[in-house]
């Protein structure tokens, strides 16, 4: 006997589908956050910069303690920047029904990917920068470009350091000749060195280069080098070839310095990237346990007065 109004049992049971753990909005908000904090650390750091330097002597710091400044500063934004977004990351994500351990770890993660969103969120802006300042006519220069820039410019001030003529000395002043004597003939003056063209100075620059590529410079190079030296500086063959020799170790010098910076930032920047991981992972698990504890993220400057109920 069927009861009336009874309901009737489904045929198929429903299919409840598994969420995802990984929350992208709470990873897309932090990340944001931490890009939009990353330029303005960024943005008072250069002003900072600009405000300890100076061209007049002993008014400014040295070049170095604004390189060092420089490096610590750009440490310190990035992992403060991804340490404030990796927590709001795990503050705001929502926990499920897993164990303490697996809850640290899905909220560390969500840190992690934090941590990369943000690094894509600012090479994208970068490259954006980079092709709005290109449009408008603006020369946007990364590090590879500054550092060849660095060894041309010093290239160049190699090659004037060569090229520069000797001070003449200054012609004693002529006394007139006496009454009845035979006038001289006036010598012809020595004729001036031509300037070094551009062809001719380019030139230099590539020998020097490459002496320094392959290791040495030959001799018919440095004999050629030292040939076009005392044409255009009016100096002598021997003179010239000192200058030749003290221009490919100045050459060397300036090509091991730009090595070395090369070197140095390829560390810092992988430093950076892995402490600010880190960060990022360890701010996560932070805003987890803050969210379970109902922890109050608010900032007080006063202590308040408890009031008896």
């Amino acid at each position: 006997m069927v009861e009336v109004g009874a309901p009737v049992a489904s045929r198929t049971a429903p299919v409840v589908e598994k969420p995802s753990f990984v929350e992208w909005p709470a990873v897309l908000a932090g990340a944001v956050l931490a890009a939009a904090l990353s330029f303005v650390f960024l943005t008072f750091g250069a002003a900072i910069g600009l405000s300890a330097t100076s061209p007049w002597p002993g008014s400014g710091l040295s070049a170095k303690v604004i390189a060092s400044i420089a490096v610590f500063w750009v440490l310190a934004q990035q992992i403060g920047s991804l340490l404030i977004g990796g927590y709001v990351a795990g503050r705001i994500r929502t926990r499920w029904l897993e164990p303490g351990h697996e809850a640290e770890f899905r909220d560390g993660l969500h840190g992690c990917l934090v941590w990369a969103i943000g690094f894509l969120i600012g090479a994208l802006l970068l490259f954006a920068t980079a092709g709005a300042a290109a449009r408008t006519g603006v020369e946007v220069a990364g590090k590879a470009a500054a550092s060849v820039a660095a060894t041309t410019d010093t290239m160049d001030g190699v090659i004037d350091t060569m090229l520069r003529p000797t001070v003449a000395a200054q012609a004693p002043t002529a006394t007139p000749p006496a009454a009845g004597a035979p006038q001289q003939a006036p010598r012809p003056r020595a004729a001036t060195a031509p300037a070094g063209g551009d062809d001719a100075r380019a030139e230099m620059s590539r020998v020097l280069a490459s002496s320094v590529a392959s290791g040495g410079l030959s001799a018919e190079n440095r004999a050629y080098l030292a040939q076009l030296v005392a044409q255009r500086s009016g100096i002598s063959q021997q003179e010239a070839e000192r200058r030749v020799d003290g221009a490919v170790n100045a050459a060397r010098e300036a090509a091991d310095k730009a090595r070395k910076a090369a070197v140095l930032t390829g560390f810092v920047t992988a430093a950076g990237l892995i402490l600010s991981l880190g960060a990022a992972w360890w701010a996560a698990i932070k805003g987890g346990q803050h969210r379970d504890k109902s922890v109050p993220a608010r900032f007080e400057f006063a202590t308040r007065r408890r009031t008896s109920p």
